[in-house]
């Protein structure tokens, strides 16, 4: 049986992976904090209100797909994003949501409607 990605075209699964890297809210912050510049793990942390131990996760995500690149300097290791294109991709996503409205929002697969759904189902278990 074919994969639909081979019906379509050439191979989408390593474009699929990309966008799922950066369907996390909290990576796409980090993403557009990494945006102003370099910076450490413990500053986006209290740059975005999260545990320490959650933007490090994040981060590592972030780097195992090669969107992220670390600089160490002494005992601190300063982040930024590894490819320039990743500011481009931001700017196109911020400039379809503006031009799709609400839609995206209040998409019942995947909208904010649809998050929250999943999130109290899952602690309901």
């Amino acid at each position: 049986m074919a994969m639909i990605s081979d019906r379509v075209g050439p191979n989408l699964d390593p474009a699929a992976a990309l966008f799922h890297s950066l369907g996390d809210p909290r990576r796409l912050a980090i993403m557009q904090r990494m945006t102003l510049g370099e910076v450490r793990v413990g500053d986006l942390a209290g740059d975005l209100g999260l545990a320490q131990s959650t933007v490090s996760g994040h981060v590592a995500c972030l780097r195992d797909c090669g969107l992220v690149q670390g600089r160490t300097q002494g005992r601190s290791v300063y982040y930024s994003l590894a490819r320039p294109e990743l500011m481009n991709l931001l700017a196109a996503a911020d400039a379809l949501l503006a031009a799709t409205g609400s839609a995206v929002t209040l998409c019942p697969s995947y909208g904010i409607a649809a998050r929250q759904h999943r999130q109290d189902h899952a602690t309901t278990r």
